[in-house]
């Protein structure tokens, strides 16, 4: 199954709100997303992403037949981390496990790293969600470490796990 990444399209909003409205995804997520997700929500937060930085907010919507299907993004952070960047991503469960991920990964990577002045993009997934640590491995991530008890998630300490890339310099 073939993936693009591409801006996103205020009509993506009603996908979007499928895709957020199931639980198993936002277990996989940080806090703060309505449960449900309205197209509403989709709405402002397409809006947020299409009017950001565009050096600072690199917000895609991952399609697949040209139906949004999820969400990625790399966020650039402040100060000395300034030319570092935070990936975060998902998609509708049912299209776990098909590759679409990993593609969607690759992809933005080499959007930034050849848009822009970052040199590293780094991800911290829950320690549990293995899919989504095997995602950044096969997309080229190194694994740097455990950070234990870093989050609450529903109402549980819980360890992540901190991967990078690393643009390579020549």
């Amino acid at each position: 199954m073939k993936c693009r990444i591409r801006k996103w399209e205020l009509s993506d909003a009603r996908d979007l709100a499928v895709a957020l409205s199931n639980k198993k995804v936002q277990d996989n997520l940080r806090d703060g997303l309505p449960y449900p997700y309205t197209e509403q929500d989709g709405r402002d937060f397409i809006s947020a992403m299409l009017s950001a930085d565009e050096n600072e907010t690199f917000a895609f919507a991952i399609t697949v037949d040209s139906i949004a299907i999820g969400s990625i993004g790399i966020f650039r952070q402040g100060n000395i981390h300034r030319r570092t960047a935070e990936l975060g991503y998902y998609i509708a469960e049912e299209y776990w496990g098909k590759g679409i991920m990993t593609e969607a990964v690759r992809q933005i990577c080499e959007y930034v790293f050849r848009k822009s002045d970052i040199i590293r993009i780094f991800a911290e997934p829950f320690a549990y969600n293995i899919a989504s640590c095997r995602v950044l491995e096969k997309a080229g991530f190194q694994y740097e470490g455990t950070l234990r008890s870093n989050a609450l998630k529903n109402g549980k300490a819980i360890d992540m796990k901190m991967y990078s890339k690393i643009k390579e310099l020549s």
